[in-house]
């Protein structure tokens, strides 16, 4: 039987059709035979323990033409929906988390993916440092004196935004650089929240590994070549994907977080991997997906709701 899926996202007619992850969650969804609704998450509605969207309905469509065609704006309550997918992009920011809070109102009657509570608790890159050895030297901190003591140790380092996303805002420091005080005053007239600060690695010249988990296990990984002269490999920002194998690392690291990612239930994720290095858990919405079908044919996505649907049949 087939499900009603309904995909929290930012607008679908903004997306990339060649590109986009979700767009092949939602071709592989409706190939299957689900109803598909999307929604925006400022469309979100509580009321007395109900939680309801102003979305519409999708049909999606590969080729020439329109890759999303959408019905009247309707009022889906999200209680009747069998799967939410959580595919809004960061940042991370109290929005967000509220989506989180509204979502634990139907999960998990409502199979939400990912599980919005261990979304709320597990922040791509502070979700990491739950595990000891598998990142590169790394200081979370807006303490200027804790971070300039880093830069003493590290002097070659990388800044970033604690919850940001795709790449924005970081920035390498190198040795000679001075301006990481300035950076930093930057960062923290914008926000109260703390930066992280990562030494640099090397290897990310040969590229930085996206590796795909679903409900736990790897399905493959691609790699983010960086642009001349960049420091960032995000695809968004000009990086560019190649094909790549796990290596016996990648395995590893997969197995030390895997268990956890189950558990939580944090059935897709994208986890980026420097050299030996785990960087980021990316579990908000993850990318990567139409690369790896087309360097090596694995389509993580489908893999995902087959999982999805055995989770569903089960209850």
């Amino acid at each position: 039987m087939g499900l009603k899926v309904a995909i929290q996202m930012d607008p679908v007619s903004g997306i990339n059709p060649r590109s986009d992850t979700s767009f092949l969650m939602a071709l592989n969804a409706q190939a299957r035979g689900h109803r598909l609704w999307t929604y925006q998450p400022d469309r979100l509605a509580l009321e007395d323990g109900r939680l309801i969207a102003r979305g519409r309905s999708l049909e999606v469509r590969e080729g020439d033409g329109p890759h999303a065609i959408e019905g009247d704006l309707e009022i889906i309550d999200l209680a009747d929906i069998d799967v939410v997918l959580m595919r809004q992009d960061p940042p991370f920011d109290m929005a967000y988390i509220t989506a989180t809070h509204f979502l634990e109102h139907v999960h998990p009657s409502t199979l939400v993916v990912n599980d919005p509570a261990s979304v709320r608790n597990a922040p791509e890159k502070l979700l990491v440092t739950h595990f000891p050895g598998v990142q590169p030297p790394t200081l979370i901190s807006r303490d200027i004196e804790a971070i300039l003591d880093f830069r003493e140790r590290y002097p070659d380092m990388i800044l970033k935004p604690l919850y940001g996303g795709g790449g924005s805002g970081v920035a390498r420091l190198k040795n000679d650089d001075g301006n990481l005080e300035a950076m930093l005053e930057l960062h923290f007239a914008i926000g109260r929240e703390p930066v992280i600060c990562q030494a640099f690695l090397p290897a990310v010249s040969a590229g930085d590994k996206r590796i795909l988990i679903v409900d736990g296990e790897p399905v493959g990984a691609i790699n983010r070549i960086p642009a001349q002269g960049q420091v960032r490999s995000n695809l968004r920002v000009g990086g560019r994907a190649e094909a790549v194998e796990l290596t016996a690392r990648d395995r590893e690291l997969c197995d030390i977080i895997g268990p956890t990612l189950k558990k939580q239930g944090l059935i897709f994720v994208g986890v980026d991997v420097i050299g030996h290095y785990l960087t980021e858990i990316n579990v908000t919405s993850p990318t990567g997906a139409q690369q790896l079908k087309r360097f090596t044919g694995v389509d993580a996505t489908a893999i995902m709701w087959d999982r999805i649907e055995a989770i569903r049949a089960a209850r």
